[in-house]
């Protein structure tokens, strides 16, 4: 070009007969000399050159020198390791990526080499230079030290003899992949595990039993998924926005008593999740203005919503002593988790509905009332899934959780049939037992089959019996009187279940309290909440009198102690 002078790399000759032709090229270009073809590769790579002149003998040695330096260069710029390692077990060549990793996985990989020689070299026979047999390849799937995960391919080098001669090996690093599987398997187990608090094992535990067994699967599945022991679970009171406290971990006292609600501003990070219904990753407390306090010396945490199809129920909130402990990983299976979580809460509390007058219809409301959350683990489930297409382990993994929801309606369905009502009440005959003679208890119930079946039975046993048909009649009575045992049903007209707990308990720290409640969507988790703060019972419609009787004998037997 036109003021810039051309660039030429002359490879000098071993017989030094072009000294006239290099002169005449140094008066119309720049003329780079070079002695030995090495140090011509090496300013070919760091350098620009329009031309190159050299001998004919030099120049193929250069060509080829070129090809393989290319080659060198793309097999270090390659993400995975690469070896050349022969039947001795020896490595002829390393990538810089397989240089980079430690020596104990060079071992690995060069015994590994070894055993994929000897198995090639069994397969291939010697053969005839015009026969050559197809390359085939094994992969291979590597542990070091239970902690770091690899997957190689072998492939072997075969010569015109049809000899194996070395081993090709490339590499890679499958850790990040593996503990992904891990998490994915830790979410198949817990949504397994968590579909199990329902059934006949189930209704054989009382509530402070029940809430203890999820507290203890919720505690270990935290651990597994995100390996982190510091967490609380909160629960949405849709009547005044209130964040109750259901689980904490590692938390200390002073965390545990802060109130929160579901407002976007000025209720912490848990606030803001809840009424926005999105995740939130904070990664230094120290400079989120948003953070309340929460674990002592904490660093980062993760909060993420717990749903329930289109509403948010409460919320998990995760903390670490770490900056940036969480990343978006965490996040996606914190959430997948949460609604499986969100079940569960809503499971225990056996979801409340309206009183249906067939088991039927209860079942369809009930399948009705899940349909939404089921749909929503299966979208994340089938979402996972496109992601990850090829990797056949993940997707068997995930579509175990698929198949999770299925069991789940079946579950359900069964759990949600059966009459509403008190079963054997008629064969009560009554007798003089003296731990329920003499006691003053409080039924109350708006259904008044169940309200006057339980009196009945109560009265044969010579108890004093005081029934009403709503919460705000039963806080009444309360205000009134003194009683020895309170039963209610949780969803009833005005007051719920937990209000006239929440009044007894004013009334008297040590008045035992029996909840009752049927099968569907308690809002206000009355259950868990009350489990937390003392409840003596729930009793599940439809119940047998047997397990009616063994609780208030169980409630009442202080009082005869006494």
């Amino acid at each position: 070009m036109e003021g810039q002078s051309a660039r030429v790399l002359v490879l000098s000759s071993q017989s030094g007969n072009n000294f006239a032709v290099v002169d005449c090229l140094k008066t119309a270009a720049t003329v780079v000399e070079i002695s030995s073809i090495d140090q011509a590769v090496d300013a070919l790579r760091n350098g620009h050159f329009d031309a190159i002149f050299s001998d004919t003998s030099d120049f193929l040695p250069l060509e080829r020198a070129l090809v393989s330096q290319q080659a060198t260069l793309i097999l270090n710029t390659l993400g995975e390791g690469v070896c050349i390692v022969d039947g001795e077990g020896r490595s002829n060549w390393m990538n810089k990526k397989m240089q980079a990793w430690p020596a104990r996985v060079h071992e690995r990989i060069r015994r590994t080499c070894q055993e994929a020689f000897e198995l090639f070299t069994k397969q291939y026979s010697p053969q005839p230079p015009e026969n050559p047999p197809a390359n085939r390849s094994k992969r291979y799937f590597l542990t070091i030290d239970d902690q770091q995960y690899f997957e190689m391919i072998a492939s072997p080098v075969i010569n015109p003899a049809g000899q194996v001669v070395q081993i090709v090996a490339v590499v890679w690093d499958s850790t990040s992949t593996r503990r992904l599987q891990q998490k994915i398997d830790a979410i198949d187990g817990a949504g397994r595990e968590l579909v199990r608090l329902e059934g006949e094992a189930l209704s054989k535990l009382n509530v402070g039993q029940r809430l203890k067994l999820l507290e203890e699967k919720i505690i270990r599945f935290t651990r597994d998924l995100m390996h982190f022991d510091h967490f609380a679970i909160r629960v949405l009171d849709r009547k005044n926005q209130k964040l109750e406290l259901v689980i904490a971990v590692g938390l200390p006292s002073e965390a545990m008593e802060v109130e929160l609600y579901a407002e976007v501003e000025g209720n912490g990070i848990s606030g803001y999740v809840a009424a926005s219904g999105r995740s939130y990753i904070c990664p230094d407390v120290e400079r989120d203005p948003r953070y309340v306090m929460g674990l002592d010396q904490a660093r980062s945490s993760l909060t993420v919503p717990l749903r329930l199809h289109d509403k948010v129920i409460g919320i998990f909130n995760i903390e670490s002593r770490q900056r940036a402990a969480f990343n978006e990983d965490d996040r996606q299976f914190a959430e997948i988790f949460g609604r499986y979580v969100a079940i569960a809460l809503n499971i225990l509390d056996l979801m409340v509905v309206e009183r249906v007058n067939t088991s039927h219809k209860v079942a369809d409301e009930v399948c009705t009332e899940v349909a939404g959350p089921l749909n929503d683990i299966l979208s994340d489930a089938n979402g996972l899934m496109q992601d990850y297409i090829g990797n056949e382990d993940l997707r068997v993994k995930l579509q175990q959780i698929v198949e999770n929801t299925n069991v789940i309606r079946r579950s359900l369905r069964q759990a949600a049939e059966g009459p509403n009502t008190i079963l054997g009440a008629g064969e009560v005959k009554g007798e003089d037992d003296p731990v329920i003679a003499g006691a003053d208890i409080l039924i109350a119930d708006d259904e008044p089959n169940i309200r006057a079946t339980i009196s009945d039975i109560l009265r044969k046993y010579h108890a004093n019996v005081v029934v009403v048909s709503n919460g705000a009649e039963a806080i009444a009575q309360l205000d009134q009187r003194e009683f020895d045992l309170v039963i209610s049903d949780i969803k009833m007209p005005d007051k719920t279940g937990y209000e006239v707990f929440a009044a007894a308990r004013r009334h008297s720290q040590g008045l035992p309290v029996i909840l009752m409640t049927g099968f569907g969507y308690d809002s206000n988790h009355s259950i868990v909440r009350a489990s937390q703060e003392g409840l003596q019972a729930v009793l599940f419609k439809p119940f047998k009198v047997n397990q009616l009787l063994a609780e208030i004998r169980k409630a009442l037997q202080p009082r005869v102690a006494q």
